[in-house]
């Protein structure tokens, strides 16, 4: 994985958009991640039962981290519930949960018969999805480690074909702020029922334009020079107004000159284009 760290977040992403399907490769052939594929593909093809996933470390550890779904490793049965549900049932668990990292993860799998039954885990390219899933998980985890804009820029990029409604966008925390920092939508609007969000929203922006790569591009560039800006002045400055070259200009007195640049206002000027 190449170092991002130091570089602005418009240019680490210029940069992985030029190398990711090479990094991709390498970090699959990485020790670890090698050892855990190929443990997870000696093991799945004799799960059959939702009982059984949760019961194979190896399968089990590596379709949840496929997923994101680390931190809810040790909710076993939890996870058994969720993939015994029946989604044409409204009141299984894989429908009350809001998280939609679930539901991925439920659809993906593709238990049957109440989680007793699947034809999925002995298909060669089925067990390739969820191989792909699981090093692009990582890779943007890595990445995110690094410098957490570009990590939300990934994740966003990896989520946008299941974004179809605001209400999609809503119930996922993460699309939902990466939506607010590009738009320029306070963050306190979270205090609001989910109809009067929507309505925000709606205001600020046509979804359906996500279909279109240019007007994606431009919500990643307000994205990335609004959370640059706000992490700028968090990290390193304390007030909008941020010295970013001391001594960089000397006049003629021999005193040396403040270059400053206003963050807020480079932050509202990047949002303003949806108002």
């Amino acid at each position: 994985m190449l170092t991002i760290s130091g570089m602005s977040s418009r240019l680490a992403l210029n940069l992985i958009d030029r190398t990711q399907a090479k990094q991709l490769d390498q970090l699959a052939k990485e020790p670890q991640h090698a050892r855990a594929i190929s443990r997870f593909r000696e093991n799945i093809a004799n799960i059959h039962t939702a009982a059984d996933l949760v019961d194979n470390y190896d399968a089990y550890s590596f379709v949840m981290k496929a997923f994101d779904l680390e931190d809810q490793m040790f909710g076993k049965a939890m996870m058994r519930e969720i993939l015994s549900s029946d989604s044409a049932d409204k009141t299984s668990l894989v429908n009350k949960l809001t998280d939609p990292r679930f539901r991925k993860l439920y659809d993906a799998l593709g238990f049957t018969n109440g989680g007793t039954a699947n034809t999925n885990t002995s298909s060669s390219a089925w067990q390739d999805k969820i191989v792909d899933q699981y090093v692009s998980q990582q890779f943007i985890n890595g990445e995110s480690e690094q410098n957490a804009t570009v990590g939300s820029v990934l994740e966003f990029r990896q989520k946008l074909d299941g974004v179809k409604t605001w209400y999609s966008v809503l119930k996922d925390k993460d699309t939902a702020q990466f939506m607010r920092t590009a738009l320029g939508i306070p963050n306190d609007v979270v205090k609001l029922d989910v109809e009067r969000q929507k309505q925000i929203f709606e205001d600020k922006f046509d979804i359906t334009k996500l279909k279109d790569p240019k007007e994606v591009d431009n919500l990643i560039s307000h994205f990335v020079a609004v959370s640059d800006a706000q992490s700028f002045a968090t990290n390193g400055a304390g007030s909008a107004a941020v010295t970013l070259m001391q001594g960089a200009v000397q006049g003629g007195s021999g005193q040396f000159v403040p270059a400053t640049f206003d963050l807020t206002a480079i932050a509202t000027f990047s949002a303003s284009r949806y108002r």
